[in-house]
């Protein structure tokens, strides 16, 4: 169920000038970044590009939400890290992206570890907004 405006704690706010090959700033001035494409796309790979910024994004938030996620079930995810690989490729649209998140939890078995990433995942914002329109998968390092 979508957020009502009256709702919003936070809105971030970016702006990008001459798209992959050229630069994104927040107007807070706290992030200011050169983007390129990456070699592997023909461009050369100088900057940073969305596809790192998306992971970055979405690393961050999906660790928050294993820590919500923790603290409810009662089990421990201190050292855990979470690692988002965002993929980029062709598909019949033209450009699609595909996600892989891969979460190390020290304190728990493998099983456990599965679990914990699910239920983030259920309540990840970021894993909601993707839902059903890119692939996501989990693994436990």
């Amino acid at each position: 169920m979508p957020i009502q405006s009256s709702d919003v704690k936070y809105t971030g706010i970016a702006t990008a000038e001459h798209g992959r090959d050229g630069r994104v700033a927040t107007d807070d001035g706290k992030l200011d970044l050169v983007v390129n494409p990456p070699k592997e796309m023909g461009g050369s790979g100088e900057g940073t590009n969305p596809e790192q910024l998306f992971a970055a994004g979405y690393s961050a938030c999906f660790q928050q939400a294993l820590y919500v996620v923790g603290a409810a079930e009662k089990v421990d995810v201190t050292g855990s890290t979470i690692t988002a690989e965002v993929g980029i490729g062709k598909n019949d649209d033209g450009f699609g992206i595909i996600v892989k998140l891969v979460g190390k939890i020290p304190a728990v078995d493998a099983a456990t570890a599965k679990s914990l990433l699910e239920k983030a995942h259920q309540v990840c914002p970021y894993s909601k907004a993707t839902r059903g329109n890119i692939e996501v998968t989990l693994e436990v390092a």
